[in-house]
């Protein structure tokens, strides 16, 4: 009897790890599409369809003035060249420029929100889907323009055509730890982007898309407090950041990974991701001397985010967003690993 009493006794805590490791739920997943051509090749149908994704957010168009500097515009919006895969729910994203609300009044809002929604249907439409459930607006709101942009999330759940639509909003780390002056927007979920979180403009040695010092920063403690679902949007793309004379020029879409590590064109210290440019670079307009910072996410870091994101999201249902569905970025993140990541949470 006693025997048996310790056989039970050490046989239930494994039981209980089983149980709850096969309860356990794996978060839904899904893609920031943020290209201005919809056209899926078999690398990024594959990422869909191995991590099971469920829905693909896809940028429509940013808002922004127009060269006057006067009129809020759409500025490069998408073309579906092919329709969404019927797998995957398509969820528009609207960015919006924070800056246009300086000159706005209510009505120009309203007209703003009349012309948003017609653009995301026809959009929908070019894309093959029938409807959408979702609308996401994007914008890195301040406390100037928080209560205009608060005002168009409200005016545009009134409308007719979106009663059957849910307007969410994205959420900047700022945003959560200034709870207090940025405020609480006005819709049912936010998806929390947890990237391009340091100053990008800064000249030095940091990460400014994914720094866990940060992140501890801003969200320990009142992340888990923050009064609404929300999703996490996760950044699997790297950059590079070119400096001349210590100033920010800009972020370089003409050199690689190859081109830094060329010791013909750049001299580099091991311990740092700053990268020194020996020769003139015609191909990329620059110039000798120009420093250029090579900014990316490791799968370590990853790991990190989701393990102290899910401390913080304690007893909060989430969806894991990648940022963004294209070839060359899932290059550095195989599917695999994705799926580590989600398992992560």
């Amino acid at each position: 009897m006693q025997l048996i009493t310790k056989l039970f006794l050490f046989l239930v805590p494994i039981w209980l790890l089983v149980f709850n490791s096969c309860s356990k739920q794996k978060p839904e997943t899904g893609f920031y599409f943020w290209k201005t051509v919809f056209q899926l090749d078999t690398v990024e149908h594959r990422a869909l369809n191995e991590v099971a994704a469920k829905s693909i957010y896809a940028r429509i168009m940013d808002i922004d003035f127009d060269p006057s500097g006067i009129q809020a515009v759409p500025i490069s919006p998408i073309t579906f060249s092919q329709p969404v895969p019927k797998e995957q729910v398509l969820i528009p994203v609207v960015f919006i420029n924070q800056r246009i609300f300086a000159e706005m009044d209510s009505l120009q809002i309203r007209a703003l929100a009349n012309k948003i929604v017609p653009f995301v249907t026809a959009k929908i439409k070019q894309a093959g889907k029938e409807e959408f459930n979702e609308l996401q607006l994007d914008c890195d709101w301040t406390q100037s323009s928080r209560d205009k942009f608060f005002y168009l999330l409200n005016y545009l759940q009134q409308l007719p055509a979106l009663k059957s639509v849910m307007v969410s909003s994205t959420l900047r780390l700022h945003q959560v730890k200034n709870i207090v002056t940025s405020g609480i927007p006005p819709v049912k979920r936010v998806t929390l982007m947890c990237y391009n979180m340091g100053n990008l403009r800064q000249f030095g040695s940091q990460n400014s898309i994914l720094n866990q010092q940060d992140l501890n920063t801003y969200l320990s403690g009142t992340l888990r407090n923050y009064p609404m679902e929300m999703d996490i949007a996760l950044p699997l793309f790297q950059w590079f950041v070119v400096f001349r004379n210590n100033n920010y020029i800009g972020i370089s879409k003409h050199i690689s990974e190859q081109d830094i590590n060329n010791t013909a064109l750049f001299t580099h210290n091991p311990n740092s991701n700053l990268y020194i440019l020996t020769v003139d670079l015609p191909k990329a307009n620059l110039k000798k001397g120009d420093v250029v910072r090579f900014e990316k996410v490791t799968q370590s870091d990853l790991l990190q985010t989701a393990k102290f994101l899910r401390g913080e999201l304690k007893g909060k249902k989430h969806q894991i967003i990648f940022y963004h569905l294209d070839q060359a970025t899932l290059v550095n993140h195989g599917n695999a690993e994705l799926q580590e990541i989600i398992r992560a949470f």
